[in-house]
């Protein structure tokens, strides 16, 4: 891609002195694999497209349904029945044809995680579900991969960037996971359909930043409440 065309596309970003050519440069060098092209997903993959990241990979088994339409930004009710991962890939492609997305249609694994995740530089984790954050989380520490991770529900998200230059990552802050039968999750409680845009958004933004060597969050855990609009930074 020329310059010519990199200004024309991304010129109100590289506008930033903090972001410039440089920064737009390692965006488009970076290699960032979101896992799960859900709620969380959907926003983080459209940004990460959007603002030129070069490589994108997406970890995703679902098929799309009705009740993800609410939420899941990239699809329509035309596609409901289709691979989360294919559709994903097809709409960023339609966003950025200048990008390369590779699609892994299948459930992470202890078997496949490593290998799936190894070749790329930052790992954002868009599950939802504990079993698959741990094991994306290790999969992160035995690799030394960045990790943004977040999560929702009903009204409530919560963002941390896990294991970055040295940082804690997810056992030490909460060392073992949740018992199911003990976690609230969205299909039986519920979620605003516009929390996982915000909370995407922002685990995006962190992203971005952290590509592109801005600050970003160190050992501290974001939760955010949109019912009431408060804002809470926990160090640990």
């Amino acid at each position: 891609m020329s310059i010519i065309q990199d200004f024309l596309r991304y010129n109100r970003q590289m506008m930033l002195p903090e972001i410039g050519d440089s920064g737009q440069e390692k965006l488009k060098k970076a290699k960032v694999i979101v896992i799960g092209a859900g709620g969380l997903g959907c926003p983080i993959l459209q940004y990460m497209a959007t603002a030129g990241v070069g490589t994108i990979g997406i970890v995703d088994f679902d098929k799309i349904e009705l009740h993800n339409l609410h939420r899941q930004i990239l699809y329509t009710e035309q596609q409901v029945g289709n691979s989360k991962a294919l559709t994903a890939k097809s709409v960023l492609k339609t966003l950025n044809p200048l990008i390369h997305v590779i699609s892994f249609e299948e459930k992470l694994t202890t078997e496949n995680a490593a290998q799936i995740i190894m070749d790329f530089d930052i790992v954002v984790d868009g599950c939802d579900n504990f079993e698959t954050r741990y094991l994306v989380n290790d999969t992160c520490v035995k690799l030394g991969k960045s990790l943004i991770y977040g999560s929702i529900l009903k009204f409530e998200g919560q963002i941390a960037v896990f294991n970055h230059n040295g940082n804690k990552n997810l056992r030490d802050l909460f060392p073992e996971p949740p018992n199911p039968k003990d976690v609230p999750n969205c299909n039986f409680n519920g979620v605003m359909g516009t929390l996982p845009g915000i909370i995407g958004t922002m685990m995006a933004h962190e992203t971005l930043k952290l590509i592109m060597d801005l600050p970003t969050l160190e050992n501290e855990l974001v939760l955010y409440n949109t019912l009431e609009w408060s804002f809470t930074k926990l160090k640990f």
